[in-house]
């Protein structure tokens, strides 16, 4: 059976953490290298419900895209909801493990995954790298015919299996070019500007970035956080299950989206 070392040197070659942005908190953020890996859980965010899963399922290690802890902590109590998910996680014996802005700008990474489900061609990074060899931030490049942004939307609706799709501009303006950033990636825009898109696709971002979206005639898709991210966690779970064929993995059953339409 693998161990924690042998999954997390697995993870760090598929999602390099020299990647990750400097303000993130990335790797293994809980638990001891040495301890059996035979039963990994993936998820989008440790939550009082991953993480009652987790323990309930006898997890040795949660991959979580989004890091727990994120900011340092003092202290570990029950007297917040980070202290108890962890206070929990440690006694119940589950590691944690974190490769989030890594695996967003991974060669095979989220937005590498959201930039081919859209058919776009020649996918190059929206901002480059410090290093050369490495693929950057984000995704952008040209649809071998010309789309329209609702075309786009009905694209992601099928891949992302969401019901709808918030839009800034005309859904009947055709495109040529598409820009993708996962997440909470307005600072993205002009970026995806400058390399002459005509639609941006992220998770979410403010209103007055949707308003200087529309100002620069750029149209814009929210598929919301959630949606961004958490096909990239299912698909990671099939990735290590194919890898450690001794383990059983699975992506979070529990997990959801905490926004609602109602």
């Amino acid at each position: 059976m693998p161990t924690i070392n042998q999954l997390t040197t697995y993870l760090e070659l598929f999602a390099p953490l020299r990647l990750a942005e400097d303000w993130d908190n990335v790797g293994l953020l809980v638990g001891d290298r040495k301890a059996a890996a035979d039963r990994v859980m993936t998820c989008l965010t440790v939550t009082p419900a991953t993480a009652a899963e987790a323990i309930r399922r006898n997890a040795n290690i949660i991959v979580t895209h989004h890091p727990l802890p994120f900011r340092p902590l003092k202290r570990i109590t029950t007297d917040n909801v980070p202290g108890q998910m962890l206070y929990d996680l440690i006694r119940g014996g589950v590691a944690i493990y974190s490769p989030h802005t890594a695996f967003d700008s991974a060669e095979a990474g989220i937005n590498q995954q959201l930039a081919q489900s859209l058919g776009l061609s020649n996918i190059k990074p929206l901002v480059d790298a410090e290093q050369e060899t490495d693929p950057g931030s984000g995704r952008y490049g040209p649809w071998p015919e010309s789309t329209t942004v609702q075309q786009v939307a009905d694209i992601l609706k099928s891949f992302l299996k969401i019901e709808s799709v918030k839009c800034v501009g005309d859904p009947a303006h055709v495109v040529k070019k598409g820009a993708v950033a996962c997440g909470s990636a307005g600072s993205f825009l002009g970026a995806a500007k400058r390399h002459g898109c005509d639609v941006f696709v992220t998770g979410e971002t403010t209103f007055h970035t949707c308003l200087e979206a529309e100002a620069l005639g750029i149209a814009m898709l929210l598929v919301g956080h959630y949606a961004s991210e958490r096909f990239a966690c299912e698909k990671l779970a099939e990735l290590i299950q194919s890898e450690f064929s001794d383990a059983e993995v699975w992506a979070s059953k529990d997990e959801s989206d905490p926004l609602r339409s109602i």
